[in-house]
């Protein structure tokens, strides 16, 4: 019998294998680093030039917010800023496209991309004369709202959640009081009384709380106009149904934010008929990203609990004294 012995020859044989593992791990991510990031990440810049008559079926899923979605941790059904003002600009300039399916499964997200999306739509609209109907799917509230109203028409299913017209700056903190207790204290140098207000290390003054509500009030004026022209309802008489609630379908269709309830194939049918767009195809235009390496070499981290514990804690630290003005509902379903 053979007895191994723990020495010079095991040694070697484990300095071995951790040498050839490591080797293989870095060939690998060396032939990640050395594609391009398109091919990295994923395609996104794909256009879908149909050559018949068609009605162009686009798809705002999650957040809306500003920038690509091609990054390690995002999935390829989310929302991706650049890519969708693409391909509307792309319908356009296209005449076999002859209107806008928009499905919206969305809780919001911020005033600009928000409003970016929804002045594209507008665009397409006056420019081409053609139709933009929208389809809530499970919530379209806020930014999802926000961006559907200026649609010909707008069709909920009959679970869905809309609503929340308003706009948050997200919760402000004074921890001063809790820092004392525990003996931390901290000087932020700035600029101006101003520049840092919302920092937790410091009180939040009456002028700072007034400063940050004109942020709010001038965002909800505008979505309140936006509202009111498309849904052609005046402002006194929105004001009571805009107050940041959220409405059921049947809730929304009694206060004439919504103008049906019907199922998605339904609601294309509806646009079809009503539009005089009989025998016309309706063609989603979706952004399916490939997995890049990356991705399958990080995927278990990102699904580790203890992994995603500690990138929100990350995010709150980074976040600290920075606030967005958002449409955004508090509520995700």
């Amino acid at each position: 019998m053979k007895i191994f012995k723990s020495g010079s020859n095991n040694k070697g044989v484990v300095i071995f294998v951790a040498i050839l593992s490591i080797s293989v791990i870095f060939g690998l991510l060396g032939y990640g680093m050395n594609r391009t990031d398109k091919e990295y990440f994923g395609s996104s810049d794909n256009q879908f030039n149909f050559s018949h008559s068609y009605v162009g079926k686009i798809f705002v899923e999650g957040k809306i917010e500003e920038g690509a979605s091609n990054n390690i941790k995002s999935s390829s059904g989310s929302y991706d800023h650049k890519w969708t003002l693409s391909q509307i600009d792309a319908m356009m300039e296209n005449d076999n496209n002859k209107g806008i399916f928009m499905v919206v499964n969305s809780p919001g997200g911020t005033v600009s991309a928000s409003d970016e999306l929804y002045l594209k739509l507008e665009e397409y609209k006056n420019k081409t004369k053609r139709p933009v109907y929208a389809y809530f799917r499970n919530m379209a509230a806020s930014g999802g709202y926000y961006i559907s109203a200026d649609a010909n028409k707008i069709i909920a299913n009959r679970n869905c959640w809309t609503g929340s017209i308003g706009v948050t700056i997200g919760s402000l903190y004074d921890a001063t009081e809790l820092l004392n207790n525990i003996g931390v204290k901290s000087v932020t140098i700035t600029s101006g009384p101003n520049k840092a207000m919302g920092n937790i290390s410091s009180k939040l003054t009456d002028e700072q709380v007034a400063i940050f509500q004109s942020l709010v009030d001038e965002a909800y004026e505008q979505f309140l106009s936006i509202v009111s022209a498309g849904r052609n309802i005046d402002v006194e008489t929105l004001k009571p149904i805009a107050d940041g609630r959220i409405y059921t379908a049947k809730q929304a269709l009694s206060a004439g934010l919504i103008d049906a309830i019907l199922t998605e194939s339904e609601a294309e049918a509806l646009m079809l008929k009503s539009e005089n767009l009989a025998g016309v195809d309706i063609e989603s235009i979706k952004l399916e990203k490939e997995p890049s390496l990356m991705d399958i070499l990080l995927s278990k981290s990102y699904k580790d609990t203890a992994s995603e514990i500690f990138e929100k804690a990350a995010g709150l630290i980074e976040e600290q004294g920075r606030f967005k003005v958002t449409y955004m509902s508090p509520i995700e379903k």
